[in-house]
């Protein structure tokens, strides 16, 4: 009966001790507190009591940045929240070199993101997005290289102004698409005048080209009803008729 408890036990340590490491996984061995190997994918086995491991996901991780308050260069406060991509790419660093690799990291991105955006003006911020993310990137990758960490990029999602500051930025937007238009209907208004100072220098060139005008306008008027033509008539016309009309 003795035998039989002990080859229970001696199987059910051995099974506890078989372990399967994924293909998205690397195993972190420690044989008495030390380092002694990464564990691939597949079953591995582990020494029960005298070995410990650890699993590290080698897939590409998210963290979403909170938002932040920074104030710019130019002492506007806004908040800040971004996305960014990672992957371990050495498992033992990740374990060893940092109590927990997700924390800091995180940790490592808000600051990050603090000082450049406290570095940088609001024009700045809102016109040069990519490279202020390329920046937050090449900062944090070189922060947790040591860790085994390669950043994959970090990107800005969102950029909140005060109230105050988007009342602001949407009177200057609206004042700027007023002189646009004012430039655009000045410049419509020159090329008109300098078209018609044409048509009047040829008008005036040709004999009777005038009285064709005027014609064609008096039928263009005449094709509505509800108008009313006045003819001037000019007083030499009188004068002429007058002169005939006494011989």
């Amino acid at each position: 009966m003795a035998v039989g408890w002990f080859i229970y036990v001696i199987v059910l340590v051995f099974l506890s001790s078989l372990k399967v490491v994924y293909q998205y996984q690397r195993g972190v061995r420690f044989t008495l507190g030390r380092y002694s190997g990464i564990m691939n994918p597949g079953l591995r086995f582990i020494w029960p009591i005298i070995q410990k491991w650890e699993k590290v996901d080698m897939r590409v991780n998210v963290i979403d940045v909170p938002d932040q308050d920074c104030i710019s260069k130019d002492n506007v406060s806004v908040k800040v929240n971004a996305v960014l991509y990672f992957k371990v790419t050495e498992a033992d660093r990740a374990v060893i070199k940092v109590e927990d690799y997700l924390y800091a990291v995180s940790q490592l991105a808000q600051t990050t993101m603090r000082n450049v955006v406290g570095a940088t003006t609001l024009d700045q911020l809102l016109s040069s997005r990519d490279e202020i993310n390329k920046k937050i990137e090449e900062i944090v990758d070189k922060a947790s290289e040591p860790w085994g960490i390669n950043v994959q990029s970090v990107d800005l999602k969102d950029i909140s102004l005060p109230d105050e500051m988007q009342r602001t930025m949407a009177k200057e937007a609206e004042t700027e698409r007023e002189r646009r238009a004012m430039i655009i209907i000045s410049d419509g208004e020159r090329l008109a005048s300098s078209n018609l100072m044409k048509a009047a220098g040829i008008l005036g060139k040709s004999p009777g080209a005038i009285h064709l005008r005027t014609l064609q306008n008096f039928n263009d008027i005449s094709s509505d009803p509800s108008n009313t033509i006045v003819f001037a008539v000019p007083v030499e016309t009188l004068g002429a008729l007058e002169g005939s009309i006494r011989r």
